[in-house]
């Protein structure tokens, strides 16, 4: 079911300010930045071989990244796991009695569908399941 890991979420304050470590310091490949309105949160994405890095900037203070950088600080949010077919994952994981948060695909950033599983299924990790290329 898993292919891969997509990309690491690690929340910030600021994208400007936490930018630099990871395309200066690091080196990572810088691909862009999104702002996903209806989650208030901006987010920039680093590739580092197969996989990503992605910072998250809340936009508003009903953004859930506000509320995790309010609770926890800066540091990783999720983790995302890319599937060939987010719907029959969701069914599969469901079937196994893992909670999902989100019980259809939805649509994330850089035109991926994604769904959430919940902590409490996944040892206390926020889990993203994404299908790239994909519609809804």
């Amino acid at each position: 079911m898993l292919k891969k890991i997509n990309h690491i979420g690690i929340a910030v304050h600021n994208l400007e300010e936490a930018m630099p470590h990871y395309g200066g310091l690091f080196g990572m490949t810088f691909t862009g930045i999104e702002e996903v309105v209806g989650y208030q949160v901006k987010v920039a994405f680093f590739q580092i071989g197969e996989s990503k890095i992605e910072l998250l900037e809340p936009t508003g203070n009903e953004s859930i990244i506000y509320k995790f950088l309010n609770t926890n600080g800066p540091g990783i949010h999720h983790i995302a796991y890319e599937v060939d077919d987010l719907a029959a994952a969701i069914k599969q994981l469901e079937a196994k009695g893992i909670r999902m948060i989100d019980r259809a695909p939805r649509h994330g950033a850089h035109g991926t569908m994604i769904a959430f599983i919940n902590p409490e299924s996944s040892r206390g990790i926020l889990t993203e399941l994404c299908q790239v290329g994909s519609q809804l």
